[in-house]
């Protein structure tokens, strides 16, 4: 895997500084941190040379980084000259598993890995919110941590030893964007409520005393068979044992078996997700699976293990939180750059993680343009309107500005409630 060479230089401020309208100069920086790190991706808790990048662009400014956490994430604090709240802004770092097909100058130069999700955008707004806020510190009340996780597509999550080593516990609350190519550049999905599904990686694995000869599965346990027909009995059970007005799905994703064509493997397994917008039918569910591994086994005369790795709750937003968001994309970019998102997304998200923590808020940020900016996530051919980098910035830095101001406001008239 390559380093992160020709790293792009660090950005000098003009001694006039206005987030309302950011410089060229800076919206080319941001630009050029993108490209470099969409050029250079690195796979989860592999994010070496990416944390060394955000690490000494936040350095070269004079901020103090801690870190590494969960061996390559990072965070900083930005801290304001008045009092007030402590509030965070949660980025990721780690690419996928994933060709990039795009022909373009900064196409992804690490065979077999891609940022096919947004996460250099993600980290490069990050590293510009913190700049942005170190600038505006005279003006900011509280403290704005801003998290670089690794390994947000993994599993075991990078969250859960963000989270152990404490990253969250003085926060009030916690914000975090994920790139969306649904949404023109220049919208903002602000889903109040649930905002994705929960999530369980489950793996099935089908083992026979032995291995067969193709020409006789009578004489022996057939484990392709078998792990088919169970495959089948998972994808059809949704919708028949529980309320089919509450949306799941099952999908493989991974089918290993055999290495000849002639021969009957002992031991078949096959991987994907369970995904539920209900935590009821979440739990049942993983029950009526394994009810099933177990009649299939008893019935075929085999061993079927049903194996979870664990999964991801529900991301769910804190309307105070969306209120905020909107209020400052209103005042940024308009009353119809907001959209309310109110059918949540089959996906999932380990900002979920945090939010058993702390209230938070995920936002969507538009980021097709055109053709070849529409393609979707986890797409080898996916790729960003480069303008959502800058607006991103803009509205974040905001954000994270109002939620300290409004919150101090609060605190006062109540203090002055109370003398009264």
């Amino acid at each position: 895997m390559s380093t992160l060479d020709a790293v792009p230089a660090t950005y000098s401020f003009p001694a006039s500084f206005d987030n309302e309208r950011l410089s060229e100069d800076f919206v080319e920086y941001l630009r050029a941190l993108r490209r470099h790190l969409h050029r250079n991706p690195e796979i989860g808790f592999e994010e070496y040379a990416t944390s060394r990048l955000v690490r000494a662009h936040l350095e070269s400014h004079g901020l103090k980084v801690s870190g590494p956490h969960a061996k390559t994430g990072l965070y900083v604090d930005i801290d304001g000259e008045h009092s007030g709240p402590h509030i965070g802004f949660r980025c990721d770092l780690d690419a996928l598993l994933l060709q990039d097909a795009k022909h373009v100058a900064y196409a992804s130069r690490n065979t077999g890995v891609a940022h096919a999700c947004g996460h250099d955008v993600h980290t490069a707004v990050g590293i510009g919110v913190a700049l942005n806020l170190h600038q505006l510190r005279h003006r900011l009340r509280g403290r704005v941590r801003i998290l670089f996780q690794p390994n947000e597509e993994g599993n075991p999550s990078g969250s859960i030893p963000m989270i152990e080593a404490g990253v969250c516990e003085p926060l009030e609350a916690l914000y975090c964007v994920h790139v969306d190519p649904t949404l023109d550049v220049g919208q903002f999905g602000i889903p109040e409520g649930q905002v994705t599904a929960s999530s369980d990686r489950l793996r099935v694995e089908v083992t026979a005393p032995s291995t067969g000869h193709s020409a006789r599965p009578h004489n022996l346990k057939d484990t392709v068979w078998i792990a088919t027909q169970l495959l089948n009995q998972y994808y059809q059970f949704i919708g028949r044992v529980t309320d089919p007005r509450n949306p799941a799905v099952f999908t493989v994703c991974v089918l290993e078996a055999g290495l000849a064509h002639n021969v009957i493997p002992a031991k078949v397994s096959f991987e994907g997700t369970l995904r539920s917008l209900n935590d009821n039918d979440r739990v049942f569910l993983v029950s009526y699976m394994q009810r099933a591994a177990d009649n299939f086994a008893q019935l075929h005369g085999v061993k079927i293990e049903l194996i979870n790795r664990g999964g991801l709750p529900a991301v769910v937003n804190d309307p105070k939180l969306c209120q905020i968001v909107r209020t400052c994309v209103h005042h940024l970019f308009g009353k119809d750059a907001s959209l309310d998102i109110c059918v949540p997304s089959m996906g999932a998200e380990d900002f979920a993680n945090y939010l058993l923590h702390v209230p938070g808020m995920l936002i969507r940020v538009g980021t097709r343009g055109s053709t070849a900016t529409g393609y979707p996530l986890h797409d080898a051919l996916f790729d960003v309107d480069e303008r959502a980098l800058s607006h991103s910035v803009r509205l974040m830095t905001r954000v994270l500005m109002y939620h300290t101001e409004s919150a101090f406001s609060k605190k006062t008239e109540q203090a002055s409630t109370e003398d009264v």
